[in-house]
């Protein structure tokens, strides 16, 4: 015959048993959740690797380093391009479905792992600035990581934000198989430039 302190043993052993039972396919279908939206990431730092301290009033004979930064949160590996354009305030933008029809100055080609992050140096500076007055602003030259392009961009004087503002534009790019080439992503950032004369 079984004591008292047996039955409860027996009784406490089974009450576990029975909760463990009931928790474990709760616990199983928390574990297995479905993965989130898979995605890409496209990011501009500035100087010191930070969201902070970007480029804003530039001046022509001064280099300027920024940083870029691509993140695969794809679910497997992606190769990915990184299009540099540059555009004064009147030249198309891209926008989600479209890039923008500005000649590519500058390329990064990075191949990344599911979870890794790319980070690459852009530098760049201003050449042959011309001022006339407080009417327009035009530029010859610009410099991206040691590498010249002559791009001949003219700006007005922005009356609502004083000054001549340009924008560096960025699109990610992604490999497609199917067509065996790049394509752009939908992605986009940029950066705005108030042109100032360094007299």
């Amino acid at each position: 015959m079984w004591s008292l302190n047996k039955c409860k043993l027996v009784f406490y052993a089974v009450g576990l048993i029975g909760i463990i039972a009931c928790f474990v396919p709760s616990a199983i279908k928390l574990a297995d959740l479905p993965p989130g939206e898979p995605f890409s990431e496209l990011y501009v730092l500035g100087p010191g690797h930070q969201a902070e301290d970007y480029p804003f009033n530039v001046s022509a004979g001064d280099s300027y380093p920024i940083y870029l930064g691509v993140g695969n949160r794809m679910g497997s590996s992606m190769y990915y391009g990184v299009d540099v354009k540059f555009r004064n305030a009147s030249e198309p933008l891209p926008n989600g479905t479209a890039p923008s029809s500005l000649p590519v100055l500058y390329e990064y080609r990075v191949f990344l792992g599911d979870g890794q992050n790319w980070t690459g140096n852009l530098t760049f500076s201003f050449s042959n600035v011309v001022f006339d007055g407080n009417i327009s602003c035009s530029v010859g030259k610009l410099q991206v990581n040691g590498v010249e392009f002559e791009i001949d961009k003219t700006v007005a004087w922005n009356n609502v934000s004083d000054g001549f503002y340009y924008q560096i534009v960025v699109e990610l790019w992604q490999y497609d198989q199917a067509s065996d080439r790049l394509l752009y992503d939908g992605i986009f950032v940029s950066l705005w430039l108030n042109m100032t004369s360094n007299a």
